[in-house]
């Protein structure tokens, strides 16, 4: 009987990668969008999140101008000239609408706690921001999605592929490649990054990142901090427009 219910599980687990496969983007050619003049003002969404805190903290870095957007404000915990901190929701449009107005790029590192039912607002959310940004003529959207889906199925490695997704991350992946097909069949300039799993580890500045990142066997692993700084980078950039790069952690320089 176990051995049955094995047998049972691992089919699940890897009809799931193959549906996460199909169902996720798979990039072509890469978009030609022109010359883009350089952004000055970016709105972050998710910026209280452990991933949207590093972009923010890089972006003042840079010398941009910030906007987070946050359900809680307090959790930011930053203090700078040109921050400004905004309470929203990415499921109510006329607060997402108010905070791209004005903006010259959006980073969204979105994310939720609510893995143990189907939902929407990774999808939902994304939808909102991009009827925004077409309403106001802001063109750049840098997305942090995930590997596993699309054409990176499978590619977190075995212990992500037959445990982490399909026990405890199903719907939340799922709702990952609906979101990457409304970023995809958005008239946006966009980006799309997909990090391994992600630490809480220092920025290293030596990342993977292209097609084919990932392993089919071993767990691959990025800092948050190299994950928003490779966001960053792409904010003027044309080279990932039109794809969705994996990022791993690199060997030693």
């Amino acid at each position: 009987m176990m051995k049955i219910a094995l047998a049972l599980y691992v089919v699940y687990a890897i009809g799931l990668a193959v549906a996460l496969a199909r169902a996720g983007l798979r990039p072509g050619p890469a978009l030609s969008s022109g010359p883009a003049a350089p952004a000055r003002r970016i709105l972050v969404i998710g910026a209280a999140g452990r991933t949207g805190r590093r972009i923010v903290e890089g972006a003042l870095a840079r010398g941009y101008r910030v906007t987070a957007f946050a359900r809680d404000p307090a959790k930011l915990g930053i203090e700078h000239p040109d921050l400004s901190v905004v309470r929203g929701d990415v499921v109510d449009p006329g607060s997402v609408d108010a905070a791209v107005a004005g903006q010259d790029a959006v980073l969204c590192a979105l994310g939720h706690n609510r893995f143990l039912g189907p939902s929407d607002i990774l999808s939902e959310g994304t939808g909102n921001l991009l009827r925004a940004m077409e309403r106001h003529g802001v063109r750049r959207l840098v997305c942090e999605t995930s590997l596993g889906i699309g054409d990176s199925a499978g590619r977190m490695g075995l212990w992500y592929t037959l445990f982490v997704i399909p026990v405890i991350l199903p719907f939340y992946f799922w709702d990952k490649t609906r979101q990457e097909r409304r970023i995809a069949g958005s008239a946006t300039d966009w980006v799309i990054v997909r990090p391994g799993a992600l630490t809480g580890g220092p920025r290293t500045g030596r990342l993977h990142h292209g097609r084919g990142v990932g392993s089919l066997l071993w767990t691959v692993r990025v800092s948050r901090a190299d994950v928003a700084e490779f966001m960053l980078d792409q904010v003027d950039s044309g080279a990932y427009v039109g794809r969705a790069p994996g990022v791993c952690r690199g060997g030693p320089a």
